[in-house]
């Protein structure tokens, strides 16, 4: 969903990144506490004061955020899922986990982390206020607002609208009822396209009712539209798992492959190959034994005046670094491998054979199948 962004090193051997649009909330949190907030609530302090703590709050609210998904994460890891990345960016943070939940018991955990997480530092910060309110005022300023801030985390985040941590617990309680994740999934997304909706009406209302509002009014309606899109694409991709769910590559994948000589020029692959037969991914056979593959982006990760000296041995990528799966693998996999790596085909490999390719294609054309004959 969020690719790019710094990187900030990883914890617990999760990669964590900055995207961009953290940097844009990072300075109007900044800017809101070091020249509204504490200076209204802290008269008394010199500037440099207002805008350090100012700062620092900033700095720590996101470490609270982040800490937040390392929550969920650390309990999905446990529940040996795997986790490829969390990152910070405009609406706080968003952890990519490899793949959904298999029993409504661990979403359950996995989404009630979060927010127990949130509850905690928000109650330990209020622990720090209330100890040196009377003694370090610039602590005690900072550590009200971040357990203001922490608890605030928790009351929205567990608002039942999926994909919201709330929306998540939901799911998992109607999935536990049901059997049926699909529809519990189904059931959590409408609400949660009912909440944002609620946003993004509540924002425009704030915008032309009281206009000295309308920033706030305009995060809401964009917190509203935010909730809407991620409810509905999270619908999409549970629907989608499930329409593939106890399926096989074995089901779609093309059996006749069409292989190429080690010693086939590359401008040879893209006319006779690439252009003329649509191939996108090749085997590389010589006397019978599959030495590796080479795709489209090998062809174009190779300079265009080298083409017609170079050879497909040279651009190819070995079989032993070659993303593949089995003819037994079920279409899930096969789809969450090529989104991941962002790949066209993928060959299908049986014991050192290539048995056959499976694509996007393959996958469109058996969910559109099934989705025409309302399967």
């Amino acid at each position: 969903m969020l690719q790019g962004g710094v990187s900030i090193g990883r914890y617990f051997g999760i990669p964590v990144r900055l995207h961009w649009s953290w940097f844009i909330v990072f300075i109007l949190v900044t800017w809101m506490l070091g020249a509204y907030y504490f200076p209204d609530s802290y008269p008394n302090w010199d500037r440099a004061t207002q805008w350090g703590i100012g700062a620092a709050t900033s700095v720590l609210f996101f470490a609270s955020v982040l800490a937040h998904e390392l929550a969920h994460s650390r309990v999905a890891q446990a529940a040996g899922m795997t986790v490829k990345s969390i990152t910070l960016f405009v609406f706080g943070g968003v952890s990519q986990i490899g793949q959904e939940p298999g029993r409504p018991s661990v979403e359950f955990r996995m989404a009630i982390a979060g927010p127990g997480t949130s509850l905690l530092l928000g109650a330990a910060f209020w622990g720090i206020f209330f100890a040196t309110r009377h003694s370090v005022e610039p602590l005690s300023g900072l550590a009200y607002w971040l357990g203001y801030i922490n608890i605030s985390l928790v009351a929205f985040n567990l608002i039942p609208g999926f994909p919201l941590d709330g929306g998540r617990v939901l799911r998992s309680i109607l999935w536990w009822r049901s059997g049926n994740v699909r529809s519990a999934t189904r059931t959590a997304s409408d609400i949660g396209r009912g909440v944002g909706f609620l946003f993004i009406f509540g924002g425009i209302a704030l915008i032309f009712l009281n206009r000295s509002y309308w920033l706030s009014g305009i995060w809401l309606a964009l917190i509203g539209w935010f909730l809407d899109n991620a409810a509905v694409g999270s619908y999409r991709q549970v629907a989608l798992q499930d329409m593939l769910q106890g399926h096989t590559v074995s089901e779609v994948m093309s059996r006749d492959c069409q292989v190429i000589s080690p010693s086939t020029t590359v401008e040879q692959t893209v006319n006779d190959y690439i252009l003329k037969l649509g191939s996108r991914c090749l085997p590389v056979v010589e006397d019978g034994h599959t030495l590796g593959i080479v795709t489209l982006n090998n062809v174009k990760s190779m300079a265009r005046e080298l083409w017609p000296i170079r050879t497909v041995r040279e651009a190819m990528m070995p079989l032993d670094k070659a993303k593949s799966v089995g003819p037994n693998d079920g279409l899930s996999k096969a789809m969450q491998l090529l989104n991941d790596e962002d790949l066209n085909q993928l060959p299908v490999m049986e014991g050192n054979s290539i048995v056959g390719m499976v694509g996007r294609d393959n996958l469109l054309s058996f969910i559109h199948a099934r989705a025409e004959l309302g399967m």
